[in-house]
């Protein structure tokens, strides 16, 4: 092997193991942190960085911590109703970006849709804090507490599943559509048979994004929580000015646990139904 071969082969070599090295420098830099602390959710130390023997004794009593339990499933209720309503929301909003490019008031639209992603989550919550208080005040609705959590973590939510479902549908085949319709299929028709297949992903990937977002939310939380609304993070987030306890590893583990199957799932929903349209479309080409 001469030696500019030798050069060039020991340049992709070290590029390649370096890119390597790089990417699992990131991994153990972003997954340690989480891994240490499912490791010391068994810990029966109550010092959180000091190891001491295996137990079960904080799930244990963790079942007994009514209030952490209580602000779980109020996270857990809202987080469903966010990414739920986000999906249906910001599946409108990118279907009027797309599909009606020039409408009077589209810019402003698309920068009112646009602005929770780059304003900070303080001036919203305390944008809203002042909104529903003076709504509060002229019809006597709605108190603070789940409902007003809700509106602030589905505002912050329709943003983001916006600008996912926008994307997949920027990237769709208008042909396809337009071949439906010119079989006669009606416009509801032509979303719920041939749209709505194709952006499903989009849907999950949006769904799933929400979700986390609402339920590790804190600073719209604290700003729009009432007495006896508390969510799970600002119980977190309080207990930790006084010093936390291995039950909150717990709950974080417990969490991780459910965050981590749900992606799995998803993502083999994701692939399954990937295969199936590729299946479909090969199908039709040699059917054609």
């Amino acid at each position: 092997m001469s030696s500019p071969k030798k050069k060039a082969w020991f340049g992709r070599g070290f590029a390649l193991g370096f890119s390597k090295a790089w990417l699992l420098g990131g991994y153990i830099f972003l997954y340690l942190p989480i891994l240490a602390l499912v490791i010391y959710s068994f810990n029966d130390s109550p010092i959180p960085n000091h190891w001491s023997s295996f137990t079960f004794k904080w799930y244990a009593a963790l079942l007994e911590d009514r209030e952490m339990l209580a602000g779980f499933w109020l996270s857990l209720q809202i987080a469903f109703f966010t990414a739920s309503g986000s999906v249906v929301l910001g599946t409108l909003a990118a279907f009027a970006l797309v599909k009606y490019r020039r409408f009077s008031g589209r810019t402003l639209f698309s920068g009112m849709v646009n602005a929770p992603l780059v304003m900070p989550e303080v001036i919203i919550g305390l944008s809203l804090l002042l909104m529903l208080v003076s709504v509060q005040r002229l019809l006597g609705f709605p108190g603070r507490g789940m409902m007003t959590i809700w509106f602030g973590h589905l505002l912050l939510g329709m943003a983001y599943a916006t600008v996912v479902v926008q994307a997949r549908l920027q990237d769709l085949n208008p042909q396809l559509e337009e071949a439906a319709m010119d079989l006669g299929a009606r416009p509801w028709q032509v979303f719920t048979l041939v749209t709505l297949p194709m952006i499903t992903q989009a849907l999950m990937s949006a769904w799933l994004l929400t979700f986390t977002l609402s339920l590790d939310d804190v600073v719209l939380s604290a700003f729009l929580s009432g007495p006896g609304s508390t969510t799970m993070p600002l119980v977190i987030f309080s207990r930790a000015r006084l010093g936390l306890n291995p039950s909150v590893n717990a709950v974080a583990t417990i969490i991780v646990i459910v965050v981590a199957i749900g992606v799995v799932l998803a993502s083999l929903a994701i692939a399954r139904a990937e295969r199936r349209r590729a299946q479909d479309m090969a199908a039709a080409a040699r059917g054609g």
